[in-house]
């Protein structure tokens, strides 16, 4: 019933993506989106992504509210860099280390981090969950603990979200040596 219902919400979207690409509204792109939806679903499937823990919609609330929060703060601090006189910031490459269990999780936080502006994830380690970050206006003791604090704000409600310990069920390798 979940790859249904999957299934009818990826067709849905594409349908969505399709009349919004033509800007019209009408039955003609309906008719053309599904048939196109069904033909790349058909041809093009994607590989089954395991979801190993259960969603939490009070703490993704927080989650959203918290991303919406870091994007609006970090968007003025750039624009204020980009406009103030002086020589420019000082920036660096930062690692992260993220205890996250899950792959789907890391590649979510990878693009919380991309869209904040000031930050962009230059490499990821998968298999020891590190993030190397590029990030500008770094110069300061200050600056450096408002990076980490940040990334581990976001981890701890990535993780509450998503992984919480007693929901976690992860995915038995179906695969034989």
């Amino acid at each position: 019933m979940r790859r249904i219902v999957l299934r009818v919400w990826v067709i849905c979207w594409l349908v969505l993506v399709w009349i919004l690409l033509w800007g019209t509204f009408s039955a003609a792109n309906i008719l053309s989106g599904l048939a196109v939806a069904l033909l790349i679903t058909w041809l093009l499937p994607l590989p089954a992504v395991p979801v190993e823990g259960r969603v939490h919609p009070l703490s993704l609330l927080r989650l959203l509210l918290t991303v919406v929060y870091f994007l609006v703060l970090s968007s003025v601090q750039v624009a204020v860099l980009a406009v103030r006189p002086g020589p420019p910031p000082l920036s660096a490459v930062l690692r992260a280390h993220l205890s996250v269990k899950s792959d789907l999780v890391l590649a979510l936080a990878v693009n919380i981090f991309n869209l904040i502006p000031g930050s962009i994830v230059l490499e990821i380690d998968q298999t020891r969950r590190m993030l190397y970050m590029h990030v500008l206006d770094i110069g300061t003791d200050r600056a450096m603990s408002r990076f980490h604090r940040q990334v581990a704000v976001v981890e701890r409600l990535l993780v509450s979200s998503f992984e919480r310990d007693e929901d976690w069920r992860p995915t038995v390798n179906q695969e034989s040596p």
